[in-house]
């Protein structure tokens, strides 16, 4: 089969024109975009004594329902990492209070699941 193909391809290849064809090419009218890039992280004096406000109030009712102060880090550590993510957004008012929540969660219950673990180790010792 391969041999058939290669035979065609060399009978084929004598009858290709040399000639070159000019193929007339058609522009459309010249399109300009007017561009103006928006920063990533915006500058926002304003929102941020409100955004430190709000931290500052979610933080110490979160801390305020916590019944071990071993967690107070936990949770401290997950409302600067809630902050930091909803600082880059264009809305941090509004995204950080469900960050912080779902981010406050998770730090209770990895502290709740590795304090069986260190109780144990505590104990064999």
């Amino acid at each position: 089969m391969n041999q058939a193909i290669a035979r065609r391809w060399r009978n084929q290849k004598g009858k290709m024109t040399t000639r070159y064809r000019r193929v007339p090419a058609e522009f459309g009218p010249e399109t300009r975009f007017e561009i103006s890039p928006t920063p990533p992280a915006p500058f926002r004096a304003f929102q941020e004594n409100e955004f430190e406000r709000l931290k500052v109030n979610l933080l110490s009712e979160r801390l305020g329902t916590l019944w071990k102060p071993e967690l107070s880090a936990q949770v401290r550590r997950a409302a600067n990492d809630a902050a930091a993510l909803a600082w880059v957004t264009p809305y941090p008012l509004l995204v950080f209070p469900e960050l912080f929540a779902e981010k406050a969660d998770a730090a209770v219950k990895t502290v709740g699941r590795s304090a069986p673990v260190t109780d144990r180790e505590i104990c064999s010792v």
